[in-house]
């Protein structure tokens, strides 16, 4: 059998409890600035003069960088120690932090992300690794606690603090509330991480092909997810080349490990030997792609579609997502009575289709409190009983290895990283076929045969009347009816993809009630 690497535990109570509080803090950083990042998009790009697509490639770039990290912490951690790994990670994330709050171009973005997601990227991952440091007790439970507090933390006040940000024109206030916490972060870290290393024989060998082969089957994946938002239908052909390269590198990448010699730095054979691993990692997945869909559906539909601002609809998004509170301390209430998982999957993708459902009910005249808010609040509820209790359920079966734990965390962050970026791509490539649908068959009724629309130009021309010529009336009309078909021809196409949202929640309800193994 082989002997891996095993921590020395954290035995004191005080020790516990700072780790307890760099796990949090540590899980909240990850999902503030994935969050923060995604919804200011529109700001940051106008700040940096960048266009959508150069915003595009910084995310690539970063996503690849995380990727590749997150699959080289373990290899660090056997020659560095928890503790200078941590202090390390943290210097170079808040070197990007700021570099990101002094950027003004393209270039210098792009590069500031770069050195965060290498810092930074695996912070997820080492939080709820830590656990591990903890004997073998209920105050592990406690540690899980810490850091799912700090994922529900991250996601629900995240499009908040960018509006805030935003709305009061401080851009770099986004970083520095990064830079703050990591500095806390690392304070802890230097006291109650442990710096131990084990014996050379025992830590897990790599090779620099094969990561370099993994950095560019990476790259050519979500380069062409990414660039599919904007080339999809003109260059479909390349696309599709450029993807199966990136796929065939990743397929050799993955079958290179399992023939490796000796202590491979993923341990890809025994986790993909565990059922009830692989499926959490598809769970996961899918929780990933609706999250990364909806975090790029939900600002076009509230802003462009129904015309509330960028404040707004961070603002409310999220008092809704503050139902993951709520569902936390509920789930932490139920499950030591019934501990079975089925009812909180099932709910969880019953409370997802809910969401897509009162999506599709929102018309033009809508409410943010009335309306919005509900589905909001209900899309919350899926993260949380979805997320938590695939978390629960994965690793239970590996956790007694620290190694082949640390491994399957990062096998799981990497999926993650790659399922958001196919999420952005296909709720952004859903919006542009379907709005473009809509669009051609709207725009077949902007002709003078057509009662309503001829109805409608007489009734803003008349409005215009007052205020300038028949001439000038006449095209301010046609303008605005122009804008109303763009918009309306978004607003549908956003209806469809919640469509597919409350089919997929369906499903899931499904497939959950019936399965047995996920228990």
């Amino acid at each position: 059998m082989n002997k891996t690497m095993q921590t020395p535990f954290v035995e004191s109570v005080f020790q516990q409890r700072m780790l307890f509080i760099t796990m949090f803090l540590l899980t909240a950083i990850e999902f503030l600035q994935n969050g923060m990042f995604a919804f200011a998009a529109s700001p940051i790009m106008g700040e940096t003069g960048m266009s959508p697509e150069e915003y595009g490639l910084v995310t690539v770039a970063y996503a690849c960088v995380a990727i590749v990290t997150i699959s080289k912490q373990r290899w660090i951690i056997e020659r560095t120690g928890w503790r200078q790994y941590m202090l390390g990670s943290i210097l170079i994330f808040i070197t990007g932090a700021f570099m990101c709050a002094q950027s003004d171009t393209y270039h210098g973005f792009l590069f500031a992300r770069i050195i965060m997601g290498m810092g930074g990227a695996a912070f997820m991952t080492a939080s709820r690794v830590l656990v591990n440091l903890i004997p073998p007790s209920p105050r592990r439970f406690l540690g899980i606690k810490a850091f799912s507090g700090g994922l529900i933390t991250g996601i629900a006040f995240a499009p908040w603090l960018a509006a805030l940000a935003v709305t009061n024109d401080t851009y770099a206030s986004l970083y520095y509330i990064l830079i703050v916490i990591a500095l806390v972060v690392m304070l802890f870290s230097l006291y109650s991480l442990p710096n131990s290393v084990p014996a050379k024989e025992l830590r897990s060998q790599s090779h620099p092909f094969m990561l370099m082969l993994l950095t560019a089957g990476v790259f050519c994946l979500l380069w062409a997810f990414q660039r599919s938002r904007y080339d999809f239908f003109s260059d479909t052909l390349i696309l599709l080349t450029v993807a199966v390269t990136g796929l065939s590198a990743c397929y050799y990448f993955f079958r290179s490990i399992k023939r490796f010699n000796g202590h491979p730095f993923l341990m890809l054979e025994t986790l993909i030997s565990n059922k009830r691993f692989m499926v959490g990692i598809i769970l996961y997945a899918v929780c990933y792609l609706v999250m990364g869909a909806n975090n790029t559906v939900y600002p076009q539909f509230v802003q462009n579609a129904l015309g509330f601002t960028w404040a707004a609809a961070g603002k409310w998004q999220t008092i809704g997502m503050l139902t993951i509170f709520v569902t936390w301390f509920t789930m932490d209430q139920i499950m030591p009575r019934r501990p079975s998982s089925k009812k909180f999957f099932v709910v969880g993708f019953l409370a997802l289709a809910a969401y897509g459902f009162f999506m599709t009910r929102i018309t033009p005249n809508a409410n943010l409190i009335k309306d919005v808010l509900p589905a909001l609040a209900l899309n919350g509820v899926f993260l949380i009983l979805v997320m938590a209790t695939t978390a629960m359920q994965t690793f239970r079966e590996v956790q007694d290895d620290e190694t082949v734990f640390s491994h399957g965390q990062q096998v799981k962050n990497m999926i993650a990283q790659l399922c958001m970026a196919l999420g952005i791509a296909f709720g952004t490539l859903l919006i542009q076929w379907k709005s473009t649908v809509h669009y051609a068959y709207l725009n077949t009724r902007l002709n003078t045969a057509d009662q309503i629309y001829q109805s409608t130009t007489q009734q803003i021309m008349s409005a215009y009347d007052q205020y300038a010529n028949s001439i000038d009336t006449q095209s301010a009309a046609l303008s605005w009816v122009a804008s109303s078909v763009k918009t309306q021809s978004l607003l549908l196409a956003c209806i469809d993809y919640y469509w597919v949202v409350c089919i997929l929640g369906i499903t899931g309800a499904t497939i959950m009630l019936k399965q047995n193994f996920m228990k």
